[in-house]
Parts: C-alpha cells; structure tokens; sequence
C-alpha cells in the first residue's frame, strides 16, 4: 500500500511519540482526537502491516505521533505484536526510537492493562500514561487515585476521555516533560533473577499492590444490566437472528438515507459535463473531458454517500461494542468450520478493502489458519463492489418492497453480503479438511463494556474513509477512465449514412473501437452467463479496481451525451440498452447474474499483489484466483440457467 496522506500541512517533527496500548483500550480513538485529520496510512518497511502515523500539535510543539498495533505484553506472539516492539526499542529502519511512550491503559481494566505498563517501565522507557474509559468507571463507581498510581509506579498518568477532550492538554505537558526522561524502575519491580516465570510473578504481585493501593469502590459495581442484554445479543439463536436484523436495517438505510444526495451528485456531473461541451469547441478535447473524465469518474463519485453511510454504521457498531459481539457470536459458526476466531476481525476489516484485512491475518499466530484466511478474505463484498451492486439493484429491483416498507433492494443486498461470507465458510472448511488440515486453537475474546459512540471519533472515521474513495477516484479511476475512453473512442467509425441516429452512431463506433474488439473477442466465454461484448468490456476493465466497472458502462453507453434520447444516466442507459439482435442487453435476471459473480469473483489487482505479499508464494494466489474465478463462473451460470427457466429474458 501507497502512502496515503489524508492532510498534510505540517512537516514531520523529529519528536517521535508512540501510543502504545492493550486492544480496546481506547488507543486509536486517542490517536484521533490528537491528530484530527493530519495522518498518514502506509505500511511498515519490508512488510505489509499497516503502520497510522500523524502530526500533534501543541501549544509549542509539533509531534510525530504512531499508533502501534495493540499488544498485550512485549512478549511477542504476532508479527503485529513484534513490529510493535521494534519501534519501540528502534529496530525499524528509518524509524526514530521513541522520544515519548504514551501507555494507554483502560481505566475499567487496570490490572491487565498494566502488565504492559510495568515491560515498559523495566526498559526504562520514557513514559507517559493516559488512563482511558475514566469516565465508564466513575459511572461504575470505580475510583482511581491517580497521584496514588503515578507514584507507585513512578511516571505521569493522566486521564483523558478523547470523545471530550478532557485531559487532552494535561497529556501534552505530561509529554512536554518527559522527553527523553528514562524511567527510574521502582524497587519492588527490581530484580537479579532474570528467570522469566520468576519476573512474571514479581511483575503481576506489584500490579495487585499497586491496585490495592490506589483504586477503591465507592458501592458494589453493578454489571446486571450489561449481563442481561448480553444475554440476548449474543445467544446462538436470538443473537444471530438480531444481527441479521441489524444488518438488513443498515442496507435499508443505506439505499434511503443516500437516495437525495445521490441523485444532487448525478445532476451535478451532468450538468458539469453539459458545461464542458459547451465551453470547449467541439472534437477530442471537449469529448475526453465530458465523456471520459466527467462522467467516467463522476459515475463513481455519486456513490460517495452510501460510502459514508456504510462507515457511519461500522463506527457505531465499532464504538458501542457491538461488533465484538458479533465477533463472539460468529466465532461459534466459524470454530465448526475450522476458522480460528481471530479470523474474524481481519475478514470484517475486508467488507471495507480486502487490502487491510489480508494485512490483518498477522495477528493470526498459525501459519494454516493465516493462510486460510487470506485465502477467503476476497470474498467479503469490499466498498468497491457496492457501486456495482446498487447501479443493478437501483435499474430493475428499486421500486419494490417487501410487507409494504423493506426494500427489495437492501434484501438483495445482504443477499449478496451473506452470499460471500457463506462461500468463504465453505472454502475455509474444504481447505481445512484438504490442504490446509490443522485443529483451530481456542478463541480468547475479552467483551468491552457498553459505551455511548463519539461523534467525534465517528465524523473522522467517516471523512477519512470518503477522502480515501475520492482520492481513488481522482487518481487511478480517473486514469482508466481516460484509457477506457481512447480504446473506446478509436479508430474513429466514419459512415456515409446520414440517416442514422446520434445513439446508433455512437453504437456503431463502440462496435469498432479497439474496446469493442476486446469485447467481441470475449463474447463467446461470457454469452452463456447472458452478457454481451458491452459488458465484457467492463468485466475487463474491472480487473484494475472494481468500481471502474460502473464508469466503464458509462462510457460505453455515452450517458449524458444524448439528452434528447433519455439517456442521461446510467440506470435509465441500462435499462433501454439492447443487444446486437436487437433484445434487451440487461434483464433483471441479467443484473442478479453479474452481481453474483461479482460476489465470488477475484477482486482488483491490488489484492493480487498484497496476497502474492503476504503467503510469498505465486502458488497459493494463483490457486486463489483459479478458484475464485471458476467458482464465480459456475454459480453466475447456473444463476442464469436456473433463472431463466422462471423469469423472462
């Protein structure tokens, strides 16, 4: 992965300071509140784990701050967990060592939490500790001293909640002070036995001490309530029958919410494309800009709302706490069919970009089950695909509804959400039996309290996730477009009938073009899935980024060129467009056959390159690509033919 700079108006301060924390300790909605939008998101050298960095500014001073992976101890089991400590003890080249450790430690957690605290703290490590979920324990009547602990352990501890900001400057003079400052080790930790079992019972009778000493209980912690919805969220039935619910209701959401400011983009781009042709003189250069550029990428950009739409539900998810119980409760379905249970955070991260998720599987410690993962991790419906799935549901399924008020649509969206994730179950079981056979150890999952979501760490969430498509959309989408255009553009078809309509003109140059050759030469593999060479051409080109396929049939069926012919948009464009016979080119058993490839099909090419990455081995991304590609063949195939024995066309 490319550096990806969201904002960049700050040059890197030579201060280096790591956040450093257990998972879910509240570690990266810190790095949020104290970055804002001044990050950057690349990859560590020689590997492909995912590395946040970005730019705090103080009052007087400008920081660079990294969010490491979460760990639990120093003791690494993980290769995420190994980086993590690397840039600690500066072992990354090109890294900075840490001027400035800020252990983030949840309040509601302490004693588990500071395990890592006293690692550190035995390093002599320049540390700061911000002490997370502050406000969750005051609610629960939990009272921490914190000049108690930070003179136990001999560092500065400050609370924070970042969703408020409360702590935030205190945290920044905490640092301030303890820049380069080593850590004196307090006598209890000291020791001249360096057997590890030994250390490890040293480090954790401090820890109670230290608890004992500084945290005391206003009334009985009352966790009745949480038990009780716990109780039903995450029951083998009634919790996986609620989950569905909660998915179908962020579908419907998704088609409703995103309708009006779709159809404002749509508008935009199309007036902006009139605009173009009518300021430019007529030829190449006006017909590039308003038919490739314009409605090339502007074809993907309408899309940006659902987008955003989509990430506002997985930030909420995230924030509450309920995406660890699904976690719980899919790790049930997914021990049955060999998948380890961390499994399931890497293949959640991949409903975004499959990019990250495969990154994700480091955590994964058996070499099998890592590689298992990868392997089915593509065939979780990425943000990419959503563009395509909601052009072919928005022209044949929009207007339907099921009971009078749920949308056929957001039905057949999950439709095609579940459909991927029960055809990795199904591989991951037939690997694990075959190729891949090894038990899936136990699944060690610690629940996080309920918590209201921070709209501030949510809005981030949302704007980053947005620039990112955007910026996709201005860069590599919009230089296949620009490529699509010219195959689709030349060599340029004269004829010397003059009675022919613009839209058969227009028909007649695809069908020459050096596109329309590529996708005539296709045609007869494709054809018994009911496509023509017009979406074979798109097929094709999809191989690059999966969105592009939307732009492509954009600039296949000249919308917004021809007004006057009620083909200003792309779904209207579909609907009436017809195949060489003269039949409709797309039915609505044409649009369920293409969105179920494209469910099971391979994705873009930069998975293909992050896969042959991660399992070093041509053998394993080829043998992925192999399957996939038959396995999207044969179900679009039998979709077709099952489907055509019931539905027309």
């Amino acid at each position: 992965m490319k550096d990806s700079f969201i904002k960049v108006g700050d040059s890197p301060s030579e201060i280096v300071v790591a956040l450093a924390g257990n998972p879910n300790a509240g570690k990266t909605t810190l790095f949020n509140a104290l970055t804002g939008l001044r990050q950057k998101v690349a990859n560590y050298p020689g590997v492909t784990v995912e590395r946040k960095e970005g730019i705090w500014k103080t009052k007087d001073l400008s920081l660079q701050l990294i969010d490491l992976p979460g760990l639990y101890s120093l003791e690494a089991t993980s290769i995420d967990e190994q980086i993590a400590l690397d840039v600690l003890t500066g072992k990354i080249k090109g890294l900075t060592t840490p001027s400035v450790v800020i252990a983030v430690v949840d309040a509601t957690n302490l004693e588990r939490n500071l395990y890592l605290v006293t690692q550190l703290i035995e390093k002599e490590t320049p540390l700061v500790i911000a002490l997370t979920m502050v406000d969750e324990a005051e609610k629960n009547e939990l009272n921490i001293d914190t000049e108690k602990l930070s003179q136990m352990l001999g560092v500065s501890v400050v609370a924070v909640t970042a969703s408020t900001g409360r702590g935030l400057d205190e945290l920044a003079k905490a640092v301030k002070a303890n820049i380069g400052k080593k850590t004196k080790v307090p006598e209890r930790l000291q020791s001249e036995n360096n057997d590890h079992t030994s250390r490890i019972f040293k480090r954790y009778s401090f820890i109670a001490e230290v608890v004992q000493q500084s945290v005391s209980y206003g009334g009985q912690r009352d966790h009745k309530l949480s038990d009780k919805i716990d109780k039903v969220l995450t029951h083998r039935f009634w919790g996986l029958v609620i989950l569905f619910f909660v998915l179908l209701i962020v579908f419907q959401a998704i088609f409703s919410w995103a309708s009006i400011p779709m159809e404002f983009l749509d508008k935009a781009f199309g007036n902006l494309a009139d605009l173009a042709r009518t300021h430019l003189p007529a030829g190449i250069i006006a017909d590039l800009v308003a038919d490739g550029i314009i409605a090339g990428v502007g074809a993907v950009l309408v899309f940006l709302p659902q987008i955003l739409i989509l990430f506002l539900f997985i930030s909420i998810l995230e924030d509450t706490g309920y995406m660890a119980r699904a976690a719980f409760l899919m790790d049930k379905i997914m021990s049955k069919f060999g998948l380890h249970g961390k499994a399931f955070l890497p293949l959640i991260s991949s409903f975004a970009c499959a990019i990250p998720g495969i990154m994700a599987t480091r955590t994964i410690e058996n070499p099998r089950d890592r590689l298992t993962t990868i392997l089915i991790a593509p065939f979780m419906s990425c943000s990419a695909r959503l563009p395509v799935y909601t052009v072919m549901i928005a022209a044949f399924f929009s207007d339907q509804t099921i009971l009078g008020f749920i949308s056929i649509g957001a039905v057949l969206m999950l439709a095609m959400y579940l459909l991927g994730i029960s055809a990795a179950i199904l591989i991951a079981f037939i690997l694990k039996k075959t190729l891949l056979k090894s038990p899936p150890p136990p699944f060690v999952m610690e629940l996080p309290p309920y918590r209201l979501p921070a709209f501030k760490n949510i809005i981030q969430n949302m704007l980053l996730r947005g620039l990112l498509f955007v910026k996709r959309a201005g860069t590599i989408i919009l230089l296949i477009s620009m490529i699509l255009w010219a195959l689709a553009y030349f060599p340029r078809y004269e004829t010397e009938n003059n009675e022919i309509t613009e839209v058969e003109k227009a028909t007649e140059q695809i069908r020459h073009s050096y596109a329309g050759q590529l996708g005539h030469l296709i045609e007869p593999v494709i054809k018994p899935l009911g496509f023509d060479w017009k979406i074979g051409i798109a097929l094709i080109s999809s191989f690059a980024a999966r969105e592009v396929f939307v732009s492509t049939l954009s600039i296949i069926y000249n919308v917004g060129k021809d007004q006057n012919e009620n083909n200003s948009n792309l779904v209207e464009a579909i609907r009436i467009a017809k195949k060489d016979d003269g039949s409709p080119a797309w039915t609505p058993l044409t649009a369920l056959t293409l969105m179920v490839f494209y469910v099971l099909a391979m994705q873009c090419m930069s998975t293909v390159a992050v896969v042959r990455r991660e399992t070093n081995s041509w053998k394993w991304t080829l043998l992925m690509i192999a399957y996939m590609t038959i396995l999207a063949y044969t179900a679009a195939f039998l979709t077709h033919q099952i489907g055509s024995l019931f539905l027309k066309g």
